[in-house]
């Protein structure tokens, strides 16, 4: 160690500018004292980490990436771009949501498809994909080499870090598309991205899938059926809709028998969303979750650190957190909650069916909202006029609103904790961060995905089944936005879908209108249609019309190589070899 120091400290002598002359005395002194030989404070040696609870802390640091937070540079910066609940990527790039607040900021360009190599965010979103697969595999490196551990205990582990590393490697693919395969047994991180990995995070999943426990006793962990819910959404990415069925069919029937509990939808659709319920015994909607926790001494590093921009815009006690007026719904999401007399969307012209909004209207103004028929889901996606916002009381409108001329008159709602949490203590100081955990898989989406592989594979039917039950749960009335006075907040009308399915195409058409609702602002819609090939024909139809209401969106367009991002040129010239050859290659249209 002593030869590594001072080494450093005669690159610095070399290299440093005036403000590090503190820095150039220490090590041009401390080279001599023996106290250089000793192990760092508050670094752990490999070996003290080759113990059973060791390597468990390990594990719990991979699992801690989840939030967002960058490892080690000690703030929050990057969490946006970094945090599983993708609005940034999977959000404001779809016709479910904008980027907000006001004019300028850095995710401008990634909402309107301009984002260039030499984007920071995407820098942010590429190293902190590698930091947790370094964590992964460090689990995986080191579990060998562990006495004592039983077999049980080696395929926990094992099963947990290739999960958690196929879901980084998943995390980047979606934006990168190609990237480079870095396992445990990795010496040369001069690796090229030839291809997408699909190979790689399929035998991850498939390994866990096999060994993992059914259940464990700390929730957040990744169990066999949430290895299993993702291995799902890797094959129907792949477009492997029997070995998807397959898999998906074992959830619903066996999900999480240990304990003779198994998955099923919350009786109320906004019960997802809220911390009270997490955890709790009506909880059987959790397959996956980001667990978070507030008031911990973390400075809100346990919390929902990437959602801390996207909260009412004001500043005032009477609001939740007060900042920053971002992830703003679009007016194309509202009114896809249209239902018609029956209860059934308009799948096809819904923007024809506009919902009222108070856009130019000031709060000191009346205003009277939409009083027509809506998908009762709306108002617990989206916060607007006149609308109960959760227990904050009747959302005010425009004096919640960063700018509305920029980005419309709405507010996202899922992430946002109640005044009650705050009361109880589970909100950070900041007010920004709090313990409403994110729901990375519920069970509403693998009946979702389940619907799809159906559908894929013929069976139309069963298809039709699986997207009622989502729609049956919607239509619960205990589930609605409720008024003081206990009446429903909107003239909510929903219904299952009653004719049989005989057309795939219609009945892929419903499904994927599901889809959108049941998920809106979750951070999916993007990538689906993506996935689906349809993603240019949706989002240029959404810009043509979505500009006419906001002005952000004017001269945006989505182009074939948009289907993902740029390589970020920084990890490209890092990775040059000596020579000075690029080891990583540029996604076309870049």
């Amino acid at each position: 160690m002593k030869n590594i120091v001072c080494s450093i400290g005669t690159w610095l002598r070399k290299k440093a500018p005036i403000g590090g002359l503190a820095a150039l005395i220490f090590f041009s002194n401390s080279c001599k004292e023996a106290f250089l030989d000793r192990q760092p404070i508050g670094v752990f040696s490999e070996e003290a980490l080759k113990t059973r609870s060791g390597i468990n802390g390990i594990l719990v640091g991979a699992y801690a990436g989840l939030n967002g937070a960058m490892y080690g540079n000690g703030s929050s910066a990057g969490a946006d771009v970094n945090s599983f609940s993708n609005w940034v990527f999977g959000g404001i790039t779809s016709d479910d949501a904008q980027k907000g607040a006001d004019v300028g900021g850095s995710r401008s360009d990634i909402e309107r498809y301009e984002v260039t190599p030499a984007s920071t965010k995407l820098d942010d979103r590429w190293r902190f994909c590698y930091d947790g697969i370094a964590r992964c595999n460090d689990v995986l490196r080191l579990v060998p080499e562990i006495k004592g551990l039983t077999d049980v205990e080696i395929r926990n582990l094992t099963g947990q870090a290739r999960a958690l590393r196929a879901l980084y490697y998943f995390h980047g693919t979606i934006i990168f598309g190609r990237m480079p395969w870095i396992d445990e047994k990795t010496t040369d991180y001069r690796q090229p991205n030839e291809r997408v990995l699909w190979k790689e995070m399929e035998a991850d999943l498939q390994y866990a899938y096999a060994n993992l426990a059914e259940t464990f006793p700390e929730t957040g962990r990744i169990n066999k059926w949430a290895a299993g819910s993702l291995l799902a959404k890797i094959l129907i990415f792949q477009k492997k809709w029997s070995e998807a069925k397959s898999v998906l069919d074992a959830i619903v029937a066996n999900g999480r028998t240990t304990k003779g509990l198994k998955y099923n939808l919350l009786a109320r659709y906004h019960d997802n969303f809220r911390i009270a319920t997490q955890g709790s015994t009506i909880d059987t909607e959790a397959v996956l979750d980001v667990n978070y926790s507030a008031n911990d001494n973390s400075r809100g590093f346990n919390g929902g650190l990437g959602e801390n921009l996207n909260f009412p815009h004001g500043g005032l006690a009477s609001q939740p957190a007060g900042c920053c007026g971002y992830f703003q719904p679009s007016q194309d999401l509202v009114n896809a909650h249209r239902t018609d007399p029956d209860g059934m969307p308009f799948l096809d012209d819904y923007n024809r069916f506009e919902v009222k909004n108070d856009q130019g209207i000031e709060s000191s103004q009346a205003f009277v909202p939409d009083a027509g028929n809506l998908d009762p889901r709306l108002d617990h996606s989206v916060g607007r006029r006149g609308i109960p916002y959760l227990d904050w009381g009747l959302h005010p409108g425009k004096a919640w609103v960063r700018d509305q001329n920029y980005a419309g008159p709405f507010q996202p709602k899922k992430n946002v904790y109640y005044k009650t949490d705050e009361m109880s203590g589970l909100v950070d100081p900041d007010r920004r961060t709090s313990a409403n955990n994110f729901r990375l898989i519920r069970y509403a989406e693998v009946l979702l995905m389940a619907a799809e592989t159906e559908i894929e594979l013929g069976n139309l039917e069963k298809g039709r089944e699986y997207v009622n039950l989502i729609r049956r749960r919607a239509a619960n009335p205990d589930g609605f936005v409720k008024l003081p006075d206990g009446k429903p907040a909107a003239n909510y009308v929903i219904s299952e879908y009653k004719t049989p399915w005989t057309n795939k195409e219609t009945a892929l058409k419903a499904m994927r209108f599901e889809r959108r609702l049941e998920l809106a602002m979750e951070g999916q819609r993007f990538f689906d249609l993506v996935r689906w090939g349809i993603a240019k024909d949706v989002l240029n139809k959404y810009l043509a019309y979505e500009v006419t209401k906001r002005s952000n969106l004017r001269g945006a367009a989505f182009k074939d190589h948009n289907i993902v991002f740029p390589v970020p040129q920084r990890q490209i010239d890092a990775t040059k070899t000596a020579e000075g050859t690029a080891t990583l290659s540029q996604n076309p249209g870049y």
